[in-house]
């Protein structure tokens, strides 16, 4: 789940981060409001979860309530790379010496907790790295120690922070480190992290996602994201706990179990197809399941075919196959479907489909051989 950045700074704020008072307001006459009590200059921050925000018009410095009043009307209900401002937060503006980069996500690799730094902040951290890789600290954190002050303080030092703010920026560090481990975070950045001329050290913007299987351990942040510029289907999908991630595509896929479906993907793409979706059905899809996946591939209208990859070890293929043909009663598709059935009671999978003769459906034996049919009946759709 990201964050839209006011959540990420509430968070933050929660634990001891400083960040600049401000006020989430979703209203032209509230944003003039939360100016007025804030104190002049603001500045208005579109809410939206994308990055290119300031040059796409969406962040704009207020000097008095006239401008304030201009800039919430431009910007609430502005199409932001496809997402539409619905949240502004109005910030009292901070003046800036110097603008750091600090984050804590999680080193695959190295199973481990990673904190980087760098004091060029503002910027993305991608161009460090290429441009000026020695500006950017990267360290691991034993995860059964956690980031003690001193590790933090070694970091700044290495990481070339002024000298009179080093203490701030560990400060800041074992701050963010708290926020990942404590809130289940997959990531936790801050980028500028400022320092102010009085030598203040706070966050001046968030970006931080937390882990939504650890939601059950965060009821309070369950409402967190921008559910107004989600996908209506990624949505249905979390409701009905199935994995679902839409893509730009036109070929509908569905598996079971995440790496199949991964390769399943990728199989298309190399038969020169574009997938729709990434659907994982999960371990024991029965038929219910798989109407239910069917029915979520299907309210894509841009899907012109559809993939079911299924494998069987705790996933039965013939209850696969009994979900289909549910599906197709209910649902009665009018694109062509391509299934392959392998393992699990796959010889009875296969006998209810032919028995049950669907229209469209093309049975296949290999994952190449279907994603090469699946994606020649896709263009004869299109």
């Amino acid at each position: 789940m990201d964050l839209l950045e006011y959540q990420g700074k509430q968070l933050f704020g929660r634990h001891g981060l400083a960040v600049s008072d401000g006020q989430a307001v979703t209203t032209v006459d509230d944003a003039v409001a939360a100016a007025n009590a804030i104190g002049y200059p603001v500045v208005v921050k579109a809410q939206v979860l994308i990055g290119g925000r300031g040059k796409a018009g969406g962040v704009k410095l207020a000097s008095d309530e006239a401008e304030a009043r201009e800039h919430a009307t431009n910007i609430l209900g502005l199409d932001i790379k496809g997402h539409i401002v619905r949240t502004l937060w109005i910030e009292h503006a901070s003046d800036i010496a110097t603008e750091y980069y600090a984050s804590v996500l999680l080193d695959r690799s190295a199973k481990k907790p990673l904190v980087m730094f760098s004091v060029e902040g503002g910027v993305d951290i991608e161009e460090v790295a290429e441009n000026t890789p020695e500006k950017l600290i990267r360290e691991n954190v034993d995860p059964l120690v956690g980031l003690s002050r001193e590790q933090a303080v070694d970091i700044a030092t290495r990481g070339g922070a002024d000298a009179d703010v080093i203490e701030g920026v560990a400060d800041a560090l074992v701050a963010l480190y708290t926020v990942w481990i404590e809130e289940d975070a997959s990531l936790a950045e801050i980028n500028p992290l400022i320092v102010t001329p009085d030598r203040e050290v706070k966050a001046l913007d968030a970006k931080v996602t937390l882990d939504d299987n650890a939601l059950f351990r965060h009821p309070e942040n369950a409402d967190l994201g921008d559910s107004a510029n989600a996908d209506p289907i990624e949505l249905k999908a979390h409701e009905q706990g199935v994995i679902y991630v839409k893509l730009d595509g036109d070929i509908g896929i569905m598996g079971n179990g995440a790496g199949l479906v991964m390769s399943t993907l990728d199989v298309v793409k190399g038969a020169g197809g574009e997938p729709a979706n990434f659907l994982d059905a999960g371990g024991g899809s029965d038929a219910a399941k798989v109407t239910q996946a069917i029915e979520l591939i299907l309210s894509n209208e841009n899907v012109n075919a559809v993939l079911l990859n299924i494998f069987g070890g705790i996933t039965r293929c013939d209850e696969v196959a009994n979900g289909l043909v549910a599906a197709f009663a209910a649902l009665q598709p009018s694109v062509p479907f391509v299934v392959r059935l392998d393992g699990t009671n796959d010889v009875e999978g296969r006998r209810i489909l032919e028995e049950a003769a669907l229209p469209n459906v093309y049975a296949a034996t290999t994952m190449d051989g279907a994603a090469a049919q699946v994606v020649a009946l896709a263009k004869e759709s299109r």
